[in-house]
Parts: structure tokens; sequence; C-alpha cells
């Protein structure tokens, strides 16, 4: 029996865990972590403290562990680290939700193509993306990095002690991957000032690394000689766990954050990117249509830390009945419209209005938003849902099939495990995604009587937004 050992990095919780050929997971260690976020935009976490929390990970999940026949990474994407010579952090790690580059954003509009470049690398420029990034810390005048890295290109050069390519599947989450060429985009370093020698050379999606330092070698014995594959966009993994993998299928996954994406062929020249939505690779024959929002779970969470709620389960009313338009915003905005000077607004509070009203309302407002990609990508068949986030809530998973009419197939949490374990056991020529791909746990069916409602709702809340962000 083969077993995949796959390390998930997310964005607010480590998880490493054993899975079969079947891509079932078998046993597993989660550790949670949080970013530091601050006032200004600030979103990061330090490099060494997260290397130790997965390294923790790894310690738990491999003791007295099956023999392991491969290990696969998936991470949060849209990170950003520098580093000197030997590898060491000179920065923190910089997340997609740090709004800081947002001047930067406004000023590369003036000197770039945007349009064109928008097209060439599949993402639009934005705060979320490394191009205004590294502008933004160009000309703060810190220390230059010897290398910009991904945070799984950076474990696996500590762990293995030499250089370690990255995977287009991580590069091109970051605006500067060249969908044509399949390289880093010359254009984007020439107009950056960034030497192509910064970043790290790319590999395929079969590549491996084996041979781990000696020190990991000896605090690990069950990897010593296991194959690991490099690491992967988590948005990839999770899109592939939900089983979303034929034409016309969409996956929607809501964790802290929330983003529907379609998988493709990757042609060329490769196919138009429509406007508020964005394409990444998965390997090099395919690749994620789609777009994400900056809010999720996150929402849910704030309502939790400061409406004083119970912890009772919610019980929603009537759809909209509450009279509220929200823009649920609070970490900047990304697709569709990718304002990152965008925040949460309320509108519509009376003294009638109670806290109930206010975690429906964003709920029904994240839904909304994510109904207008869904708009963008064309619709679907059915919507492959899964995350920590939308599991725990049948609710909501019910507000989305009805914000978008479209079936709900609720697939379960921990997504981003099962498809990297797929998409690992696919590349060791161990099994097909269409033969793993997973079942349905729940179906939610839209309901037609209330289409109206939403669809009235939906154009209060982007009239709303457009009053606002014109």
């Amino acid at each position: 029996m083969a077993h995949v050992l796959v390390i998930d990095v997310g964005s607010s919780s480590v998880r490493a865990a054993i899975c079969d050929e079947t891509a079932h997971i078998l046993g597993e260690t989660v550790e949670p972590y949080t970013f530091t976020v601050g006032v200004d935009g600030t979103s990061e976490v330090d490099a060494r403290k997260l290397r130790g929390v997965v390294e923790g990970c790894v310690d738990r999940i491999v003791t007295n562990a099956p023999p392991i026949e491969a290990v696969a990474v998936a991470t949060f994407v849209g990170n950003l680290l520098g580093v000197d010579a030997e590898n060491q952090p000179v920065t923190p790690v910089f997340t997609y939700a740090d709004t800081r580059p947002a001047e930067d954003v406004e000023a590369l509009r003036s000197e770039v193509d945007v349009a064109r470049l928008y097209q060439a690398t599949g993402c639009p420029l934005h705060t979320a993306y490394h191009p205004a990034r590294l502008r933004w810390y160009g000309r703060s005048g810190r220390i230059v990095p010897a290398t910009w890295l991904d945070f799984g290109t950076y474990l696996y050069r500590a762990w293995f002690g030499r250089e370690v390519p990255c995977s287009p599947s991580v590069a091109s989450w970051g605006g500067l991957f060249d969908r044509t060429s399949r390289s880093w985009s010359t254009e984007w370093l020439h107009i950056l000032g960034v030497p192509l020698e910064r970043l790290p050379p790319l590999a395929g999606s079969r590549y491996v690394e084996t041979g781990l330092a000696p020190a990991f070698a000896e605090r690990w014995p069950a990897l010593r000689g296991a194959p690991f594959l490099l690491a992967i966009g988590d948005g990839a993994a999770a899109h592939v766990g939900s089983g979303a993998i034929s034409p016309r299928s969409t996956s929607l996954t809501v964790g802290t954050t929330a983003a529907l994406r379609q998988m493709r062929a990757a042609k060329s020249p490769p196919c138009p990117v429509p406007k508020g939505l964005w394409a990444y690779g998965i390997d090099e024959t395919r690749e994620l249509l789609g777009g994400a929002t900056s809010e999720g779970g996150n929402a849910h969470a704030w309502a939790r830390a400061h409406l004083k709620l119970d912890g009772e389960p919610l019980v929603f009313g009537e759809p909209f009945a509450h009279g509220l338009t929200v823009l649920p915003m609070f970490a900047g905005e990304r697709s569709p419209g990718y304002r990152p000077d965008a925040t949460a607004t309320l509108h519509g509070l009376r003294l009638s209005t109670t806290p109930r009203d206010i975690v429906q309302a964003l709920y029904e407002s994240i839904a909304l938003r994510l109904a207008q990609i869904h708009d963008a990508l064309g619709g679907g068949e059915a919507l492959h849902a899964g995350g920590g986030a939308l599991s725990a809530s049948p609710a909501w998973a019910q507000m989305f099939a009805d914000a978008m009419q479209t079936p709900v197939h609720l697939m379960g949490d921990e997504a981003t495990v099962r498809g990297t374990a797929m998409l690992a056991l696919e590349a060791l020529g161990l099994g097909s995604l269409e033969s793993l791909a997973p079942s349905a746990s729940r179906i939610f069916e839209p309901r037609p009587e209330v289409a109206e409602v939403y669809r009235a709702a939906k154009e209060r809340q982007i009239e709303l937004y457009e009053r606002l962000y014109s």
C-alpha cells in the first residue's frame, strides 16, 4: 500500500497528514497560527516561526508512520519572502492580504500596459501579487535579499541544504509568471529592476527532490529516501480535492477566504482571462480560471469575536428580510473589482437590527460576492464545495445554492489535503484524478422561489459598491 505525506500550510493552520493510495486521510496533526496584521494593511508572518510550526507537525506525524512513498506540499500562495545567500530570512513572509503596496499599484498603472500584462500573467495589478509588493519593498530602503522565494521553496532549501526550484503552480500565483513561455516574466522583471537570478529556477510537476540534509535525515528517518514533489498552490489542490475535474465543473472553497474555480486545458496561446478573474497554473497541461475574495470565514470570525454571539448554532430568517446591504471586504478586495482600498461596509442599520441579523447579512453578502464571480465564469453545472467554514454551516451552503441558482455538492472539508495527495499520486503514476475524485456527502438544491430576492439583493450590493468605489 502506498502512503503519501501531505503538508498543507494554510493561512490559519498547518496540517500534516498521511494519505493512502486512494487519497483518503489515515491520520493527521494540525496546529493553528495567525498572520500579524495592522491597521496600515500589514499582513505577514515570521518565516522561522512558521517553519517551526511546520516542522513540529512533521515531527508528530512521522512518529511510527508507515513507509512513505512520497511527500507533497501545498502552501497558501501569493506569499513572498526575501532570504540571504545562506537561505536565512531577511524579511517576513508577506502574504496576499497585505495591502501596504496600494500606492505602488496606482503608480504602476501609469507606467505599464496593465491590460496586456494582465493577460500575459493571468494576474491583475493588485496588492495581492508580487509586482506592486516588490516595487513597495524596493523604495523602502531595506536590506536587499539575495533571492525572493515563496515559503514552500524556502522550506525545501532548508531541508535539503541546497538550491531547490519553484513549481510553475506556485509561481503563477504571484503575477510574475508568463503564461506563454511558462517562465518568469522578463518584462515585469525589467520594469521592476529585479535581476532574474534573484528568483528561483522553475521545474515541472513531476520534478522531485531527494536526499535530505543530514540533520533532517536523522530527524525524519521515515523520509530519508522519499521523493519530495515541489510545493503547489493550495487553491489548485483544493480545487482538485473537491472533485471538480470535469469541464464546466466549478469548485467553491470557503475557508478563511473564498474562491470559485474552473479547471481547463492550458493552451498556446493562452485563453483570454475575463475581466475580474485570474488564471493560475496547476501543471504543464492544466490551468485554473476563477476568482477569489478576501472575505470568507474571516467575516464570521470577526462577528463571533465582536458581536458577543453565544455558542449556539445560528438560525437565520427569511433571505434579506433584515433590510441590510453589506460589502464584506474586511481585508480589502480581490475579485471582481480588485480595489485594495475597499473596506467592509454595513448599510441599512435600524434600531430593530440584531447581531444575528448582521451575521445573516454577512453570510448572504459573501454568497452574493461569489455569485458575481460565478457570472463571470459563465455559470456551471454544479458547485463542488468544501472548506472548513462551509462544512460547519449547512445554512451557508444553501445560501450559495440560492445565490447562484446552482446545486451545491458538499464534499467535506480537507479538500486541500486530499487534492494534494491526488496530484501527487497522479504524478507518481499511481492513479488518475478521475479515479481518485471524491463523492458528495450532501447536495443542496437551489430554491427557485428565492431567486428573484437574491438577484435584487445582488443588484443592491453592486450599486452600493459602485457608489463608494466608482
